[in-house]
């Protein structure tokens, strides 16, 4: 049996941008994304602190500007330019594996630079 286990969050950011008529998912940084451990592709679980939102959708990488985290398609419904979010890092573990994994967290500052990273 698989279980759903966190393995890297991502807290303190802010959504910089949203794309409404795109086909969807979260475009993220690549120096955030390097520092978690999220490819490109990896799904992954966006909640929205300003209004509850919770969403899960795949990563797009961000290779031209630092500190980006846009929200895309459908899911940028759910998001405005300044909200405050947390991204979460899901895998799959079986009951042995999931002992052993130990959340990796990422905090980030009002403009989404790195401030923290605690393994």
């Amino acid at each position: 049996m698989l279980y759903p286990v966190c393995r890297v969050k991502i807290k303190g950011g802010r959504v910089t941008e949203k794309n409404l008529y795109y086909d969807g998912s979260i475009t993220i940084s690549s120096d955030i994304l390097e520092s978690s451990g999220i490819l490109p592709g990896d799904m992954v679980d966006v909640l929205n602190l300003n209004n509850g939102a919770r969403i899960t959708t795949y990563v797009i990488i961000e290779e031209k500007k630092k500190g980006e985290i846009f929200l895309n398609g459908p899911a940028a419904r759910f998001f405005e330019i300044g909200d405050k979010i947390i991204i979460l890092g899901i895998c799959l573990a079986t009951q042995k594996e999931r002992k052993k994994v130990k959340m990796k967290i990422i905090s980030l500052s009002e403009k989404n630079k790195i401030v923290k990273v605690e393994n």
